[in-house]
């Protein structure tokens, strides 16, 4: 009995190691070609696995964007927000964010630079799991942005300043200099860091 528990578990932690190697593919794929853009038997040819093997782990093709989505946010998350959690909360860990998300477009971890960037555009006038998924995690970015905007206000900083006005301006600079960088313009991001520079001055 317990040798088939052992097996059981076994083929568990074997099975969650292949769904998170292609949901971390799959979003390398989305983020050149687009969430639209993955298929099962790609992902299985492009990792030298079974489309079978690939469709028992994720079912859909639906099932294996949200993957990708949750994927990304992974990444965004461990390169652009765990880092910041260190600093001070208010304008250092506003900065800091900042800071990590200009690293994470300037030397992209993904090979089409910010997944969010991309999958909002992609999916902002659908409707269906995969869109909801997107908008909650755009939603959620927002969210800690305006946080920290708060709290640096609380500081002194920032003064009659709207939180989510904002956010709204460091999200769409940032995503600006993101394309500007993928379609080689090496000024991009320099001149996204000069302009919010002054907006946090």
């Amino acid at each position: 009995m317990a040798e088939v528990i052992k097996t059981s578990d076994q083929r568990l932690v074997k099975g969650a190691r292949a769904r998170a190697t292609i949901a971390r593919h799959a979003a390398d794929v989305a983020s050149v070609e687009g969430l639209t853009g993955l298929s099962l038997g790609r992902l299985a040819g492009d990792l030298g696995l079974s489309k079978s093997g690939v469709a028992t782990l994720f079912g859909t093709k639906e099932n294996l964007q949200l993957a990708a989505v949750q994927a990304a946010r992974d990444v965004f998350i461990e390169h652009v927000v765990q880092p910041a959690l260190g600093e001070p909360a208010g304008m250092p860990r506003l900065r800091a964010l900042v800071d990590n998300w200009f690293d994470y477009v300037s030397e992209p971890v993904l090979p089409g630079g910010c997944f969010r960037v991309a999958t909002t555009v992609e999916f902002d006038s659908r409707n269906g799991p995969v869109r909801d998924a997107v908008d909650a995690d755009r939603r959620d970015w927002f969210g800690l942005l305006e946080k920290e905007i708060h709290r640096a206000q609380v500081q002194g900083h920032l003064a009659g300043r709207d939180a989510h006005a904002l956010a709204f301006q460091l999200d769409a600079i940032v995503a600006a200099a993101n394309t500007g960088a993928r379609m080689g313009d090496g000024a991009a991001i320099p001149t996204a860091r000069s302009i919010v520079d002054s907006l946090l001055a």
